[in-house]
């Protein structure tokens, strides 16, 4: 079992950034696939970027790609997500989750995640 607890979330003026971070509970959290993922008011949720186990492959939506950077320290168990140049369309719940994947591997659908964070709220002003 893995607890995933998100923060960083706020209010930014378009432009600005943030840094969210995911913290993970368990001994095994270097294994797994991570992912961030946002759903906007009226809108399905949707993938931002992944980062895989072992050589820490990164893959990201086409709108957020050069703007956002996803991250990981095994160490501390935890992901983020820096988020650079935000604009209001960036406004959503960012959720982070966790996918028992193969090595290296990064995961994009959101039924190959396993564990999911309660999500945290990121609001872009224009």
């Amino acid at each position: 079992q893995v607890q995933l607890v998100e923060s960083g979330g706020g209010l930014v003026q378009a432009g600005g950034s943030l840094r969210l971070s995911c913290a993970a509970s368990g001994r095994t959290f270097s294994n797994y696939a991570m992912g961030w993922f946002r759903q906007a008011p009226g809108k399905e949720r949707e993938f931002v970027a992944g980062i895989s186990s072992g050589v820490r492959r990164t893959y990201y939506a086409d709108s957020v790609k050069g703007r956002f950077t996803i991250s990981r320290d095994n160490a501390k168990n935890t992901v983020y997500l820096q988020m650079n140049s935000l604009k209001p369309e960036d406004t959503a719940d960012y959720f982070c989750a966790a996918a028992r994947a193969q090595l290296h591997t990064i995961v994009v659908e959101q039924r190959g995640y396993d564990y999911w964070g309660q999500g945290t709220q990121v609001t872009v002003s224009s």
